[in-house]
């Protein structure tokens, strides 16, 4: 009977696991500094764009490994080339990080300036990718992308059943101008196809605000943290894992003081906030 309630007690504490990833996004240290403080901050792993160099791949590999970190590597539609080459660049880069095993693939697919037909290529070729090698990769949630808005990324999902998505609700509290409130039927349905969340809290009239621990800002975060939450609940009934990336990022996303340009807050402090928000939220004790 022991032996079956641990059993039991750890099959419950594996179902109900989040991982959480920091972004590098504005770290200007090296790499192994940035792993560094990655791993003594608390989290499980990083979420980056793949290095080009072979070298510098090399010197990452070395310090994840070292540090015991997982990667989500990040890919991306190149918007400034026709759709064709944009298309076989996309390709290339799916299959560079595919080599590299990571956890998953988080990407800025397609364009707002490409047709449905176009941005679907994309979709179908990064699922043939995900299906033939058995590496999750995720669609992003973000302005300027196919998914740049709720109900335009609805008609993707309508359309095709496959593909998954990274979650950075951020993007469209912008682009609606709302905390989306009145469109909880919507969110619902995108939340259900969602694998990975980007956690940074936007507002109305920007996709992050100044200081997430600032009172001013208590409704916007509570907004996005019950967003979250029903989706990491759902999640969890897959048995696997949640995963999230904390992406809160550098000056001049982050606001800054006129003149001066001085960052309003600390941008590392700012991710590691929202982690322990989240594990709060989700009555997560480690």
């Amino acid at each position: 009977m022991l032996i079956l309630m641990l059993l039991f007690t750890q099959s419950v504490w594996t179902q109900n696991e989040l991982l959480f990833f920091q972004t590098n996004w504005g770290f200007e240290g090296s790499w192994e500094a940035f792993l560094l403080k990655t791993k003594s901050s608390g989290y499980d792993g990083v979420e980056v764009w793949l290095p080009k160099n072979a070298r510098v791949q090399q010197e990452v590999f070395k310090e994840l490994k070292k540090h015991q970190l997982k990667v989500i590597y990040l890919c991306g539609t190149n918007k400034s080339l026709s759709f064709k080459e944009s298309l076989l660049a996309y390709e290339n880069d799916l299959k560079r990080a595919i080599v590299q095993k990571p956890y998953a693939i988080n990407s800025h697919t397609g364009s707002d300036f490409f047709s449905f037909e176009q941005n679907m290529k994309f979709l179908k070729l990064a699922n043939d990718l995900s299906n033939k090698y058995n590496i999750p990769i995720h669609h992003e949630t973000h302005r300027g992308r196919f998914s740049y808005a709720l109900p335009e990324t609805k008609r993707y999902l309508n359309s095709d059943s496959a593909f998954r998505l990274t979650l950075d609700i951020s993007h469209w509290m912008v682009v609606h101008e709302s905390l989306l409130a009145k469109q909880q039927q919507l969110l619902d349905e995108v939340m259900e196809r969602t694998d990975h969340i980007h956690a940074r809290v936007g507002f109305e009239e920007g996709p992050q605000v100044n200081n997430p621990q600032a009172p001013e800002w208590d409704k916007a975060l509570n907004r996005h943290l019950s967003i979250w939450e029903s989706i990491i609940l759902s999640h969890w009934k897959t048995g696997k894992p949640m995963t999230i990336t904390t992406e809160f990022g550098p000056p001049n996303y982050l606001p800054t003081a006129p003149f001066t340009q001085k960052p309003l807050s600390d941008q590392w402090e700012a991710n590691v906030f929202i982690m322990k928000a989240i594990k709060e939220q989700m009555n997560i004790s480690n």
